[in-house]
């Protein structure tokens, strides 16, 4: 894990022997059940170890600091606030960025949301593996789930990998997160022109675009950006629509 260890040791994270030990059993786990389920096409070990783990850790880049803040910081800030974080991962899949952020964060209350059965079933046999307390995993579908008033504006963070446009992610993520939360997006070389494309319906769910952050990684994860979305308002009831309707109507970006 030497190529995660120092991916990290730049974005101000010190990884101990116990968070590489996990790490390690997390990428033997997943290559053993991806021969069985095909949890993901990323196996490599050290494509694992950028494009899932790394790419993961990002995300705390963004994660709500004590600190009044300006910008999002290169590094990771060392004050967090002084209560456990409720966090939900938003079509986690094979469990990215959820499972890599609980392992650095054990104070983290993590939700893991995937509707496809397999990848529940492994989601919930790597999170006893690797002993992690606090996971609630949760098979089903967002347009459903944001619409549960246990789930429903419940959140501080919201993340999601999914590769769909931010208009439509925003539909799926934004519901969750409570007032004052945020939700963080990882995102390529198109996170400018796609974040603009979305602003409309960021701010027709509550959301306000806050920062557009490029990674500081450009060597080992390419041209990576985290797309920040504070929540300043309540989303109007309605949202998200039923289940496909997000994904085959996206909200105008007009």
């Amino acid at each position: 894990m030497e190529i995660l260890r120092q991916g990290a040791s730049q974005l101000g994270l010190q990884l101990s022997a116990q968070h590489l030990e996990r790490f390690q059993m997390l990428y033997e786990e997943l290559c053993s059940w991806n021969e069985r389920l095909n949890l993901t096409a990323i196996t490599g070990y050290r494509d694992v170890q950028t494009r899932h783990l790394l790419d993961s850790l990002t995300c705390l880049l963004a994660f709500p600091s004590q600190e009044t803040e300006t910008s999002i910081p290169d590094t990771v800030p060392v004050q967090r606030p002084g209560r456990a974080l409720r966090c939900l991962d938003v079509g986690t899949g094979a469990g990215f960025p959820g499972l890599p952020l609980r392992i650095l964060l054990p104070d983290l209350r993590l939700s893991l949301l995937e509707s496809v059965g397999k990848k529940v079933t492994w989601l919930n046999h790597i999170v006893r593996r690797l002993s992690l307390t606090g996971v609630e995993i949760i098979q089903g579908r967002a347009e459903e789930l944001a619409h549960d008033l246990a789930h429903r504006e419940a959140y501080d963070v919201v993340v999601a990998r999914a590769v769909a446009p931010l208009n439509v992610l925003a539909e799926y993520c934004l519901p969750f997160c409570r007032t004052g939360g945020r939700f963080i997006a990882p995102k390529g070389e198109d996170a400018q022109l796609d974040a603009e494309q979305a602003t409309a319906a960021i701010a027709l769910l509550g959301g306000q675009l806050s920062a557009i952050k490029q990674v500081p990684l450009y060597e080992l994860l390419g041209d990576h950006h985290l797309v920040v979305i504070d929540k300043i308002a309540p989303t109007p009831e309605r949202y998200p629509r039923r289940t496909g309707i997000p994904a085959k109507r996206p909200l105008s970006s007009a």
